[in-house]
């Protein structure tokens, strides 16, 4: 997802500018103009448009331990004022500092402890939509409680999932700088050996030498050439039609497409499960939940369940509909909808999906990780066979 700045207008006239998450321009004006507002523009965030301080974030680990603090002290007894305050003369970090003196100035003021957390357009809107839950049921200690639980398990699920991609992004890295490293320093080199020598050369090492020639003199262009069409690839996916295509294409992937689907369906019951048992209504939940979706099929597809709900279908049978969402899951939820245990079965699925997630890394890494090593046995021992041929040759005509 990009950043975007967008001025808008709500029904009292009141302009405000901030900076909002989205697919593309159109997405982002569009949820806008669905909540009654009056959209001036919406601009992508860059170094020229700027942004400000508030276009900075916070990262999850260093609000997990805010939210700690911010939970002890409550269940302690002190008001949110008093526990603001010591919590921001603790804190090290100056944008998180000033955006926490910005929170209190605003509770100060009058405003609710979400609406002044929400006004700062950094925090998750899932944190802001739990604490006005909690606000709205006078269980601002409970419903933070689940909060901190919920964001503890993602944080921890996130940090198994990096752990486990760590050793193949070593390798690729390994495999990459092998390949720049023999194609530019060492093939040239006998290049220049085999001019020298004026030898016959077998077509394997004519073919090495001339692409390790062509890659030494062409570097520069190739390189400025990846750059551009990295650029431009990255403007295309901030397209709707370039977020699309980007999306689908990862959900038709072999093995990551359904790793991918099955990680999203454990973030989407996670946070409904959370929101949920925090006394919010269903589909409000599901909006919010939608929203913090990074997948653009998953967003489409529980945005169309939100408004099926509205009108009065289960919420089983509008995921259903949408042919996105795993069977089991579906099945899972009908149930906890039937048995009145909704968050519960949500929490189940949330975990089952979670393992089936590590499962299938795991595995997939376990046969990626052979392969990668072999693919680079065979490049390496193609690359000197090649070299070395010649030197072969010209040592058994002698004998």
């Amino acid at each position: 997802m990009a950043e975007f700045l967008v001025k808008v207008a709500d029904e009292r006239g009141r302009l405000t500018q901030q900076v909002e998450n989205g697919y593309s321009e159109a997405e982002v004006r569009e949820r806008f103009v669905q909540q009654g507002m009056l959209v001036y523009w919406v601009k992508p965030k860059t170094v020229l448009t700027g942004g400000g301080l508030r276009a900075r974030r916070i990262k999850p680990a260093a609000f997990m331990v805010f939210n700690q603090q911010f939970l002890t002290l409550l269940k302690a007894g002190l008001p949110v004022l008093g526990s603001l305050d010591l919590l921001i003369k603790r804190q090290k970090n100056a944008f998180f500092r000033t955006t926490l003196q910005n929170v209190r100035e605003r509770v100060k003021g009058g405003e609710l402890l979400s609406e002044a957390f929400s006004a700062q357009n950094i925090f998750p809107k899932i944190y802001t939509t739990t604490l006005m839950a909690g606000e709205k049921s006078g269980n601002l200690d409970e419903v933070l409680t689940r909060y901190v639980n919920f964001q503890r398990l993602a944080i921890t699920f996130k940090k198994k999932l990096a752990v486990s991609l760590v050793y193949p992004a070593l390798l690729v890295t390994a495999v990459s700088g092998m390949f720049v490293f023999l194609m530019v320093f060492v093939v040239p080199r006998f290049a220049d050996l085999y001019h020298d020598l004026n030898a016959t050369l077998p077509w394997i090492t004519l073919l090495m030498l001339s692409i390790g020639t062509h890659i030494q003199r062409y570097a520069v262009f190739v390189l400025a050439g990846l750059v551009v069409a990295i650029f431009l690839l990255m403007r295309w996916r901030a397209t709707d039609r370039g977020a699309a295509a980007v999306d689908e294409l990862t959900h038709k992937l072999p093995i990551v497409g359904d790793i991918w689907l099955k990680y999203h369906v454990s973030t989407f019951s996670r946070m409904l499960s959370t929101l949920l048992t925090g006394g919010m209504p269903l589909v409000p939940s599901l909006e919010t939940t939608g929203a913090s979706m990074t997948s653009r099929k998953i967003l489409n597809g529980i945005r169309n369940a939100s408004s099926r709900v509205r009108e009065g279908q289960s919420l089983a049978h509008s995921l259903e509909e949408q042919k996105i969402f795993p069977d089991l899951s579906v099945e899972m939820i009908e149930v906890g909808e039937s048995t009145g245990a909704l968050p519960v079965m949500l929490n189940s699925v949330a975990e089952f999906y979670e393992e089936d997630v590590q499962t299938a890394l795991a595995a997939a890494m376990a046969l990626i990780e052979p392969v990668i090593l072999i693919v680079m046995a065979v490049f390496v021992g193609t690359v000197l066979l090649s070299l070395y041929l010649p030197i072969f040759n010209l040592a058994s005509s002698i004998h």
